[in-house]
């Protein structure tokens, strides 16, 4: 049995090198030439390589571009449009001001008034300027002053022409006169 564990000890010793010093230690590189041989196709490769990351970024960019550019154009005929129907809606509030003797008639205002402002509310667009708001020059456009010791500061005393906006997009600005 001594001769089968000698024979396994030997194997051992060939399998597994024993760890000294000198194999910890890492070789030394040779110093590199200060100036380098840059493979032409290596070169040619990252060149190449740099151009087609471009392209593909700028390609992203205009596909970005374009679908914020579309949703913006979508909102941006809505506005238009709206903005077009804006004389009509003015007539109307004009017409339903006026005193008239003929119910009929002011009925048939009133009718096709609130079917108006109902197909505008079903486009999203928000009608704003009431007597009484607080005044916001992001909102509205103040056209006169007046001074009110009814009113608070800033409150809209009188509006000339209701604001329309479509999300945070406004269409017209509300024309009102405001209390100091």
């Amino acid at each position: 049995m001594a001769k089968k564990e000698k024979q396994q000890q030997a194997e051992e010793t060939i399998l597994t090198p024993e760890v000294t010093e000198e194999t910890q230690e890492t070789p030394e590189t040779p110093e590199a030439p200060e100036t380098e041989q840059v493979n032409p196709w290596e070169e040619k490769y990252n060149a190449e390589r740099d151009a087609h990351l471009r392209v593909a970024a700028e390609f992203d960019n205009f596909r970005k571009r374009t679908v914020k550019e579309k949703e913006a154009s979508y909102g941006n005929g809505k506005a238009d449009a709206v903005a077009k129907i804006l004389p009509v809606y003015d007539n109307l509030e004009r017409a339903l001001n006026q005193e008239t003797s003929d119910a009929a008639y002011k009925k048939g205002v009133e009718m096709t008034m609130n079917e108006l402002v109902k197909i505008l509310n079903g486009l999203g667009v928000e009608i704003f300027g009431e007597i009484g708001d607080a005044f916001d020059p992001n909102l509205h456009n103040a056209v006169m002053h007046i001074d009110s010791e009814e009113l608070a500061e800033n409150v809209i005393a009188q509006v000339f022409q209701k604001g329309f906006k479509i999300g945070d997009k406004i269409v017209r600005f509300a024309m009102v006169q405001v209390a100091n």
